[in-house]
């Protein structure tokens, strides 16, 4: 066992976490990565929760993004978030908006949340067509009324072949919401996604191009997420903070995912059993997080594992092949990117 006198000379420091607190959903989405919809029937209890939350507390983690399926979906989530909160952990919450009411508003502001982050895909009918007639309204409408609460809320966009070349259309639509950051990620082809074979290429540089016009005037941050890039002549200006650069994958780095039966893994978005890196019923965090193979895909990484065009590329060494989750759903190559702007 891992103490945390021997922790605090590990090198590497757990900062920021996702943690999947249900997989209930209002909506089954053909694109889902987690395939949500019905809570699985082990998922931790408030009481187990409350012991991962001191855990991540224990180990300085300063951030935590709680996502589902639909986070309020779960009666108990208010106790959830308390028991981050109440640390002192700085607590974002991820939803599709659709079950937004004045008394979640309530403990929301009364939990003391960070901010709210509303996904939305695209137009009315692109954001309707994967859900349901009526959530784009709805969407709009939890976005207005969090903003209203006085809380921090922002759009989180998923691109794929049917919305990204409409981003300029949408802006026009966002533009006036009350947000304080629109951030567009590409929709990795994993869970229902790849269930269902969607097309989610897109021209990454066109998008890029987009980004880097409309941050200058936006009236909120605008910024592609990891999974989009890398080191175009854009790079310092496209990822919703000046200077901000990628500085490589972080899943097991700094950043942890955690699923709603207590499996750990790098990344929430490494949605597979081969990355996951233990159990929270089974072992504490610290001694996961400090396992000798654990997260060896990053933490043993070197310039000599890169493939394709990312093995010739001068940034190689910095960018170590862009988003592992993306390069593996797309074609099981984790240090090749297929996403990749640079030359195009």
């Amino acid at each position: 066992m891992t103490s945390i006198e021997e922790y605090r000379s590990f090198p590497f420091q757990l900062r920021t976490a996702v943690w999947e607190i249900t997989l209930a959903c209002c909506f089954r989405c053909a694109y889902c990565g987690s395939c949500g919809g019905a809570a699985r029937e082990n998922e931790l209890s408030a009481a187990e929760c409350d012991s991962v939350a001191a855990q991540l507390k224990e180990m300085g983690c300063r951030r935590v993004s709680l996502i589902g399926g639909e986070v309020f979906m779960r009666a108990d989530w208010r106790e959830i978030v308390r028991s981050l909160t109440s640390r002192n952990i700085k607590t974002c919450i991820i939803t599709n908006g659709f079950r937004m009411t004045q008394n979640i508003l309530d403990s929301l502001k009364e939990l003391n949340i960070e901010s709210v982050a509303v996904s939305l895909d695209g137009v009315r009918e692109v954001h309707d067509s994967f859900r349901q007639r009526g959530s784009f309204d709805r969407a709009l409408e939890a976005i207005s009324a969090v903003a209203g609460a006085g809380i921090p809320v922002s759009v989180i966009s998923a691109l794929r072949s049917d919305n990204a070349p409409r981003l300029a259309e949408f802006y026009d639509i966002i533009k006036d919401l009350p947000i304080f950051a629109w951030q567009i990620q590409a929709c990795s082809p994993m869970g229902n996604a790849q269930k269902n074979a969607l097309d989610v290429t897109f021209d990454a540089a066109s998008v890029i191009e987009f980004v880097h016009r409309t941050a200058k005037t936006a009236p909120f941050a605008v910024g592609v997420a990891d999974n989009i890039g890398y080191f175009t002549p854009e790079e310092g200006e496209i990822r919703g903070r000046s200077g901000a650069v990628f500085g490589g994958c972080s899943a097991g780095i700094d950043a942890v995912g955690i699923d709603s039966v207590g499996n750990v893994r790098g990344c929430e978005s490494m949605y597979d059993e081969r990355f996951n890196e233990g159990n929270l019923r089974e072992r504490s965090l610290i001694d996961i997080w400090t396992g000798e193979k654990a997260f060896a895909y990053n933490r043993r990484f070197t310039p000599e594992l890169l493939t394709g065009k990312c093995a010739a590329c001068p940034y190689g060494a910095v960018c170590a092949g862009g988003c592992r989750s993306y390069n593996y759903f797309t074609h099981g190559k984790l240090y090749e990117n297929p996403l990749c702007a640079r030359g195009k």
